[in-house]
């Protein structure tokens, strides 16, 4: 999808009074040439205008895509492509910049369009797969993990990447050994020694972990992280000053809380609950 490439994509504040309309039902979806729109969308998917970026631009592809089912899926494959090969990694590379609103809230499209896919089945198993390396890629890479910005809104890298790789683990094309590398991903986000997690980035992670418990994981692998986690932070602690350190723990801790909490009085998870005891008591 060459969005810089079309001349008649909508500034900020026209895609606004567009999108309020169709929300409106003031007009219809048919009424309105999609692809110019979807285009404009994707153009501003990051605005710093927050009601622009969360309600009006990620609420109406969630009624396009999860609600309605009114994208092509010719079109739902070119925006997935568009998605990882771009949006997902703009800014990467930089500090804090608004640019992590492009990236995260193309991580939420990207689950909407897996949604949709477990549902139809319309990308191949190539595809999946290489969602899945681009995910996990981008999650390695993503160093600003910050949950509610000031005025501006909404960033929530983690919690947002969670919901796709949630979305990713559901679908029967996804090769299940790679179970494991999606699980020390996952683990590796928690290990976060800059920010503290306050906004229940552990809860949006244990997500696709349970999903993929479900769907086989061995809970082995997990009990064999745990089982690792209190010597990393200990090594960690000769490693850090005292205020990155307590960042760490705290986020180790709250996430192994949450788990704590969700296995708890569940027998099919009675061996990874004890596991999980074990591990609180040495943190």
């Amino acid at each position: 999808m060459r969005i810089l490439q079309n001349e008649n994509l909508l500034k900020e504040d026209e895609l606004k009074e567009i999108l309020k309309e169709l929300q409106s039902g003031a007009i219809t979806w048919q009424q309105k040439d999609h692809t110019d729109l979807i285009q404009s969308m994707m153009l501003h998917i990051g605005s710093l205008d927050s009601e622009l970026r969360d309600n009006l631009i990620y609420g109406s592809f969630y009624e396009l895509i999860h609600e309605k089912n009114l994208l092509e899926h010719s079109l739902l494959t070119e925006l997935l492509e568009e998605c990882l090969n771009n949006l997902l990694y703009k800014g990467i590379e930089e500090s804090e910049s608004d640019l992590v609103f492009t990236r995260t809230f193309t991580s939420l499209l990207i689950a909407l369009i897996l949604f949709r896919d477990n549902a139809d089945d319309f990308l191949s198993q190539q595809k999946i797969a290489d969602c899945k390396d681009k995910v996990l890629a981008y999650l390695a890479a993503e160093k600003d993990v910050r949950g509610y910005v000031p005025v501006k809104g909404w960033a929530h890298s983690v919690a947002h990447m969670a919901d796709a790789i949630d979305e990713l683990v559901k679908n029967p094309k996804l090769n299940k050994a790679s179970y494991c590398e999606i699980v020390s991903a996952l683990y590796n986000a928690i290990l976060q020694e800059n920010y503290a997690f306050i906004h229940e980035e552990d809860e949006r992670i244990l997500v696709p972990i349970f999903t993929m418990l479900e769907h086989g994981l061995e809970e082995q692998e997990l009990i064999k992280l745990l089982q690792e986690l209190p010597a990393t932070l200990k090594v960690k602690k000769g490693q850090l000053d005292v205020q990155h350190h307590r960042i760490l723990v705290f986020n180790c801790k709250t996430f192994v809380k949450s788990f704590y909490i969700n296995t708890n009085g569940k027998p099919k998870f009675a061996a990874l609950h004890k596991s999980i005891e074990a591990c609180l008591n040495e943190l």
